[in-house]
């Protein structure tokens, strides 16, 4: 007989398993989580937070989200890229990033009701947590995963607690693999992946000090330092990234992967500090020093029987772009609503095979991201002479060449700013944030075709109702005049349909389901006189479909299901679509 049972249990606290916890506990699903460290992140490893996790932590409460923006730092102080020779020496050019440019800034306020911005795991993680343990998760620290094996019935689970030395086992219907990139879930399922770990050597080096003087005129969250001789997990260059304005910091420099890796004391973090700043009298305050390697990998199923993975267990890639964390906290919005309705009767346990259908291609296009991104460096380098093998003199000389008066000086200035401004790619790529969009069998398209992307896909987030696709975000306004968006009118747990005026058939058809099929399912009705309107008509605009039309969004804000117009039998056909969406 197990020593604990519970519904659901998970594998690590960081921000895949804490937001899992967190959202099925909101879902009044019982679970555990355990972490084998005596606490949380105590490196501010991930940062970068995008508008679809804000989306992610608003579905949670407005209260999560609003005291993610309390501790985070705001996205105008992301900033611009800036590459230097060093912080305190000449600088090499600069691109707006991460939604700061007054043409990304607009696009980034019309598509989503959150803001990006720059939270450190050291934040993420305990709101997460908190908020899960504050609803119902139990946690464990200092507890570690040993093996686990599955029935028909359910998963048991071995643990060792790590203060005693004993093991236990938990008894749950479902076990959830968030234990990092060495997952010893994943390892224990067999499960297939494809690419390479350790294609690079990296080391953080996290200290305090006051750099105000060297960049509050120029305020970033990246300054890439370019110095011959310089070279980060194969990039080439140093980076000095703010953890806090303007006196906490994290430093990032490579070691040669085929070496050991290096012992990190005071001494040399000082060192290296000094020479990326520009500052040989520079004292720091060390926080602490690890070394991590360049991967790329992404697993091809990411689930077996009742026992699941996500975050870096399923999607290991370097922190380029920012999609680490934001893609394990998505891979959680993915599989805790399927997990909840399927414990509690609503869905069929075929529902849970549409969570590998739908987050293994975003796995396998993120890592590919991620990892184009450091090669995409390469044309800097070039343009600044520093790629090859040639002495650092050389470098020295060839970046220098850029400053005369001459054609091929003209020529590499030209080179060395489209180089630069191509790195949009990797820092203000909206697209790969927002553009994810699911087929799978808990998506009914009807034999709709999937709207081409007018811009760069990559770039440029394209809203569509496309069933599959993230509802689009608009604002509309209560009685009251106050405004409200369309994700807000979804989400949390349920299904939602929205319709205009003359599609009341299928809100009356919605409640009758709601007591036969026993699931939740409310449908707003948008238009004058409603409890919502559409008073700017960006809502007509943006759904491409009729007034009397239906919308199903699916509780991870993703379209499931669409008509264009009402139908002769509304009961009926909702029937069918729920009923295959849900496998039932």
């Amino acid at each position: 007989m197990a020593d604990i049972t519970t519904e659901v249990l998970i594998i690590g606290t960081g921000p895949a398993g804490s937001a899992t916890a967190a959202l099925l506990s909101s879902y009044d699903v019982p679970n555990m989580a355990i972490n084998r460290q005596q606490w949380l992140a105590d490196t501010p490893r991930a940062h970068i937070t995008n508008q679809r996790t804000m989306e992610v932590l608003r579905d949670l409460g407005q209260d999560v989200e609003a005291e993610a923006y309390m501790f985070a730092t705001s996205q105008e102080y992301l900033g611009e890229n800036v590459f230097c020779e060093s912080l305190a020496g000449e600088e090499i050019g600069r691109m707006k990033s991460w939604g700061t440019h007054p043409l990304s800034m607009a696009e980034h306020k019309l598509s989503s009701p959150c803001l990006m911005n720059d939270l450190p795991q050291t934040f993420m993680e305990p709101l997460l947590h908190h908020t899960a343990c504050s609803r119902g998760t139990h946690s464990r620290m200092s507890t570690e995963y040993v093996s686990h094996e599955q029935d028909n019935e359910g998963v048991t689970t071995t643990c060792r607690d790590r203060l005693t030395g004993q093991t236990l086992t938990v008894r749950s219907k479902y076990l959830v693999g968030a234990d990092g990139g060495n997952s010893r879930v994943a390892k224990d399922l067999g499960l297939p992946f494809e690419g390479e770990m350790g294609v690079g050597g990296s080391m953080n080096i996290y200290f305090k000090a006051d750099l105000t003087k060297y960049v509050a005129h120029r305020p970033s969250v990246l300054y890439w330092v370019m110095q011959p001789g310089a070279d980060v997990g194969g990039i080439g260059m140093g980076l000095v990234r703010m953890v806090r304005p303007w006196n906490e910091w994290l430093i990032v420099w490579g070691y040669n992967i085929n070496e050991p890796a290096p012992e990190i004391d005071e001494a040399m973090a000082t060192q290296v500090a000094r020479q990326l700043v520009g500052d040989p009298e520079l004292e720091i305050e060390l926080l602490s020093a690890n070394t991590w390697t360049v991967n790329n990998m992404y697993a091809t199923n990411m689930q077996s029987g009742r026992v699941f993975i996500m975050g870096d267990a399923a999607h290991r890639h370097p922190p380029s772009n920012g999609l680490g964390s934001n893609t394990s906290i998505q891979d959680s919005f993915n599989l805790a609503w399927k997990l909840a309705m399927v414990l509690k009767g609503q869905a069929g346990p075929g529902l849970l095979d549409t969570y590998t259908e739908e987050r293994a291609p975003i796995a396998k296009q993120i890592v590919t991201r991620a990892n184009q991104s450091i090669g995409e460096f390469g044309p800097i380098f070039e343009a600044l002479g520093m790629n090859g093998s040639i002495n650092p003199a050389k470098m020295k000389a060839n970046m220098d060449a850029r400053t005369k008066s001459s054609e091929a000086a003209e020529k590499q200035r030209a080179a060395l700013r489209e180089a630069i401004a191509f790195k949009k790619y990797e820092f203000d790529a909206h697209g790969v944030e927002m553009n994810q969009r699911y087929n799978s069998d808990a998506i009914l398209t009807d034999g709709q075709i999937e709207p081409n992307f007018k811009l760069d896909k990559e770039l440029h987030y394209q809203p569509t109702t496309w069933p599959g696709a993230r509802i689009p975000h608009v604002w509309l306004f209560d009685q009251q005049g106050h405004q409200h968006s369309t994700l807000d009118l979804c989400g949390h747990g349920k299904l939602t349909g929205i319709t205009g005026i003359g599609g009341e058939a299928w809100a009356e058809a919605a409640q009758k389901l709601c007591a036969e099929m026993g699931v939740e399912f409310n449908v707003h009705i948008i238009g004058p006189r409603q409890t919502y309107s559409d008073h700017t008509g960006d809502w007509a605009r943006a759904r491409e479909i009729g007034d009397t039309g239906l919308i199903i969004v699916r509780p991870d804000h993703h379209v499931c299901w669409r008509k264009d117009q009402m139908v002769s039998n509304p009961l009926e056909t909702l029937r069918k679509a729920l009923t295959s969406v849900l496998s039932k």
